[in-house]
């Protein structure tokens, strides 16, 4: 099987009008940070939030009318379905989308507002793929995969021939890698610039590829827990593996902490809202600022975030980046303790935003209580200064 360059432009030319042309946007943050420039590939703007929809419509629209008529199914916790419900809405085409019991309530509810009907089966994607599998062999609906199909392939491929028009001289793209349709699809920009270096970024406790990649071909991996769900896929696909063991130059991991100080950045100094797996690309440029070779471009995949989830992650982050304290001081338990430690908190800067008491544990003498404080601070620095100057005035932190 061979997928090139031109593959992807006959898919272009069927998305014109359909998706976004997405921006391309210059970091000064990110280009500070690795003393060459960086743009970001904003598909956290594109239409549903995320690069799917380019290749679920390339996919349904190359349907026969016969296939067509007997509607499509597909499996997803989030941005492949609600990519496969526009571009069947948009193709007159019926869709049951199979999302995993316990799926986002935003994510289902904006599938459903693009018409699909939603199902739902199974802890996870998996599982969900199952039972899409089952609807497609019991109703003669064609299953939309989201990663290992060549329609697909060369439907994502299109962000890559924006990317080189929108800057010719780049020489780093750092893309999201799950499946790998996305990362596959771009990589085919190298027919036409095989000096560009393509990198694919995993989550660490998610990484299918290295494994597979060491093998030769794909394997399961081990699949722990991760925030970036949209990059989470415990084996990668036939079709994108096969481009991608002989296109992309590297797959990097990242961690959770990473993820979640990249996600931050991305807010507080490019002003995007970017999910986990969007940020992976970005994580990874600061994990080394001096790996990659500029003009870089990082692509956003996706932004589609449960507001719930992005609070977890921002307090993850700011924990991780130094500007979240927790205490646990254990003092006597008599009238203006408290009081003197946290006057004492907020002579030095501290914001205190939670206090809680222990005076149960097996532990504590009689009259003494341990208190449990989460504060914010200016960063890393000034936490690591009131720890000492704690210490210093004799209080007891676990």
């Amino acid at each position: 099987m061979t997928v090139r360059l031109t593959d992807v432009e006959q898919a272009r030319s069927m998305l014109d009008q359909v998706v976004e042309e997405t921006p391309l946007a210059h970091s000064r943050w990110l280009s500070t940070k690795t003393s060459t420039p960086v743009f970001l590939k904003c598909e956290n703007l594109q239409r549903t939030g995320s690069f799917k929809i380019r290749g679920a419509y390339v996919r349904i629209a190359r349907l026969n009318a016969a296939e067509r008529s007997r509607g499509v199914v597909a499996a997803s916790a989030g941005n492949h379905a609600q990519g496969v419900a526009l571009a069947a809405q948009l193709l007159g085409c019926r869709a049951t989308i199979v999302m995993p019991d316990g799926a986002a309530l935003p994510k289902v509810q904006a599938t459903l507002g693009y018409g699909a009907h939603v199902e739902f089966a199974g802890a996870g994607v998996t599982e969900a793929l199952v039972r899409a599998q089952e609807i497609a062999e019991e109703t003669g609906a064609v299953l939309i995969h989201p990663f290992d199909h060549t329609d697909i392939l060369v439907g994502q491929g299109t962000v890559g021939l924006e990317i080189l028009e929108q800057l010719p001289d780049v020489c780093t793209v750092v893309v999201p890698l799950g499946g790998g349709g996305l990362a596959a699809g771009i990589s085919l920009l190298r027919d036409r610039r095989p000096d560009v270096r393509v990198v694919g970024v995993q989550a660490e406790d998610a990484a299918a590829y290295p494994g597979s990649l060491a093998e030769g071909r794909p394997v399961r991996g081990t699949m722990g827990p991760t925030m970036a769900d949209g990059i989470a896929v415990a084996q990668p696909g036939l079709v994108p593996f096969e481009v991608i063991a002989e296109q992309l130059d590297e797959v990097v991991t990242v961690s959770e902490e990473s993820m979640s100080q990249a996600l931050i950045g991305l807010l507080e100094r490019a002003k995007m809202l970017v999910e986990p797996s969007g940020a992976a690309g970005v994580a990874a440029i600061l994990d080394r600022p001096d790996a990659f070779r500029g003009p870089i471009v990082s692509v956003l995949s996706g932004g589609n975030i449960d507001a719930l989830v992005l609070l977890d992650v921002i307090r993850h982050g700011l924990s991780a980046a130094g500007r979240f304290m927790h205490l646990r001081v254990r003092f006597s338990d008599r009238p203006g303790s408290l009081m003197s430690l946290l006057s004492e908190l907020a002579a030095n800067g501290i914001n205190v935003l939670d206090v809680a008491h222990d005076r149960s544990a097996d532990s504590l003498g009689v009259r003494e209580v341990e208190v449990a404080i989460e504060a914010a601070t200016r960063g890393p620095d000034h936490r690591d200064a009131v720890r000492e100057r704690l210490t210093g005035l004799g209080y007891d932190l676990r």
